[in-house]
């Protein structure tokens, strides 16, 4: 379930949380907030089992996930579905305590989950089914907000998922090699030796893209240097990246929940 990893959670929060924020004017209820952030913290445990049941055969040809439990033989499969089962049924409640909207979103973001790990074996760019996946929280927020989708929701959705198929390249640049000779695909392996200057442009797209929301919603000097400092990040990913080593696109893909808090913090302020 990678309780102990975090940055997992803050990836798949991050965009909720935008969208929250501007979706109710930067004051969303305390209800929505928790509800929203319980469900991220179940449906991310649960589409960490989905895909190790996936490719637990897969797995165990991976450096970085060869002693993952259900790998290793740890936790047994039938363990495994007990527990995906419990997580969906908590995820399932927490969605009917929204309006009906969100019930029938929150169906299509479980199936977009349950594909997902499947579609590194037949297309060239999975990261772009990740995409969509990750980027369900937001029409989600909308819904439970009763707030019309707008230019905002619009744009927040097209700059995340930029940002989410840039940080899930970087991560499959950790794999890269492994993956090459088990035959599964990713955006690493399409953008083969431009995988770093694709990143860097998806990045430089997605961050310029906060510019263009704000002239639909208004945000602060707070936001403004939030947005400074997210540069910052970026510039040392880059840095990081260009070196072309596995630990350092690992730590280039940590830095992303950072950017995606911040971004977040952002708002709190404007």
């Amino acid at each position: 379930m990678r309780f102990d990893k975090p940055a997992g959670i803050a990836l798949l929060w991050a965009p909720t949380a935008w969208a929250l924020w501007l979706a109710n004017q930067g004051r969303p209820t305390g209800w929505l907030v928790v509800c929203f952030l319980l469900g991220t913290i179940c449906m991310r445990a649960a589409g960490c089992i989905m895909n190790d049941l996936a490719d637990r055969n897969i797995d165990r040809h991976v450096q970085r996930t060869r002693l993952r439990p259900l790998t290793n033989g740890e936790v047994s499969i039938l363990k495994a579905c007990m527990v995906l089962a419990l997580l969906l049924i908590a995820a399932g409640i927490i969605a009917l305590q929204l309006p009906k909207l969100c019930w029938y979103e929150a169906c299509g973001a479980l199936l977009i989950t349950g594909l997902y790990p499947f579609a590194k074996r037949f297309l060239q760019a999975p990261q772009l089914l990740l995409g969509i996946a990750f980027s369900m929280g937001i029409p989600m927020a909308y819904a439970a907000s009763e707030v019309p989708p707008n230019t905002v929701m619009a744009v927040l959705l097209i700059l995340n998922f930029l940002w989410i198929v840039a940080y899930d390249t970087m991560y499959a640049l950790v794999d890269r090699e492994d993956d090459l000779l088990i035959g599964v695909r990713s955006t690493a392996i399409l953008f083969g030796a431009r995988a770093v200057p694709s990143i860097l442009l998806l990045l430089g797209v997605t961050h310029g893209l906060w510019l263009v929301l704000r002239c639909f919603y208004p945000l602060t000097m707070w936001f403004g240097l939030c947005w400074v400092l997210g540069f910052g990040i970026l510039i040392y990913q880059f840095k990081l990246l260009v070196s072309r080593t596995t630990e350092n696109a690992m730590r280039a893909f940590l830095w992303s929940a950072l950017y995606g808090l911040l971004m977040w913090f952002g708002m709190m302020g404007g």
